[in-house]
């Protein structure tokens, strides 16, 4: 549904312009000055209803427009006919523009009607924080290692991709985000992601539940895995997932990054045994690679090395074709 809450006219540049505008999680303190910026600069202004109230106090004198749920093909055609008829738009988007928001849809939009960057409308794209990383900043630092996001909204992706996504990003331990968890009609995608990340983390795995980061009704819930699914957990919800060495101290979820496989931080902070500041780890890929050819020479075989690591044995193969005398000595000169 199109609302125009306030008139203005065409604006006198005839080159329109699409600025595609991540507004961060919801408070004005988070949003950039660019964003900001562009949304002054705009005559007209297009978002979700939710996103449009977030940032109503900077629309005096704006066409605005207000889309639903599923609209987002519309918002990006309006955005498109608007900028074709000389105007500058801001289509605004909570979080980031770029992740699970509007700059997708809006080129899939822009290249269908035969746009290009060279010949069609300018396209800005303005980056903004994404709930994940407003969300760790709430609960402390649990993305200070690896980490990935997953969305468990099945409305435009198949549920067995999504699974398998979680599956495998369960098995390889990475700090997960899940976006879109839990709605009124989707309401078993959690519980089965709850159930394939079970089957490789201990249910005693730290979980964070964040609830409209930064905005109004903002709530925030330390949980478990294993008790993750009996929280409350909506559409605008965050859910953190730690990793095997993520802990909770003192309401504060960390994840470490490694420091203490390779430094003392009890004592002068000195390196440990065995390794060297500013090179790669003993058991980095050169020092691992020279034990797998030990390994592999006193006959260890191929099956139980991909089992022992929790690798592809093709892999495996790959990496044991390089002689080991090469290899022996990179790790050597990287400890040196």
């Amino acid at each position: 549904m199109t609302e125009i809450v306030s008139e203005v006219p065409v604006a006198t540049d005839p080159q329109g312009k699409i600025m595609l505008v991540g507004i961060g999680p919801g408070s004005f303190a988070q949003m950039t000055h660019r964003a900001v910026a562009a949304i002054a600069e705009a005559d007209v202004v297009i978002g979700y209803v939710t996103y449009i109230k977030l940032v109503a106090d900077l629309l005096k004198g704006k066409e605005v427009i207000r889309k639903g749920m599923t609209e987002e093909l519309d918002r990006a055609v309006h955005a498109l006919e608007s900028a074709q008829a000389g105007k500058k738009v801001a289509l605004i988007s909570s979080g980031d523009a770029g992740v699970y928001g509007m700059a997708g849809p809006t080129y899939e939009v822009l290249f269908q009607a035969g746009w290009t960057p060279d010949s069609g409308v300018p396209v800005e794209i303005v980056p903004g924080t994404s709930a994940i990383n407003a969300c760790a900043s709430l609960v402390g630092a649990p993305l200070t290692h690896d980490f990935c996001t997953i969305s468990l909204s099945d409305l435009l992706t198949p549920w067995p991709v999504i699974a398998r996504r979680l599956e495998a990003a369960a098995a390889a331990d990475f700090v997960v985000a899940l976006y879109n968890p839990k709605s009124g009609r989707r309401t078993q995608q959690i519980e089965q992601a709850q159930f394939l990340f079970l089957r490789h983390r201990s249910p005693q795995t730290p979980v964070a539940v964040v609830k409209s980061a930064y905005r109004r009704r903002q709530a925030i819930e330390f949980t478990t895995l294993g008790k993750m699914s009996d929280c409350d957990i909506g559409m605008l919800s965050t859910v953190l997932i730690g990793n095997s060495n993520t802990y909770v101290r003192d309401g504060l979820m960390i994840t470490p990054r490694g420091y203490a496989n390779k430094y003392d931080l009890q004592g002068d902070g000195a390196a440990r045994d065995g390794e060297k500041r500013g090179r790669s780890l003993s058991t980095g890929l050169l020092g691992w690679t020279a034990n797998l050819h030990a390994d592999y020479a006193e006959g260890i075989s191929l099956a139980e090395l991909a089992q022992r690591h929790q690798l592809p044995t093709d892999y495996l193969e790959l990496v044991l074709k390089t002689p080991p005398e090469e290899e022996l000595s990179g790790f050597e000169e990287a400890q040196a």
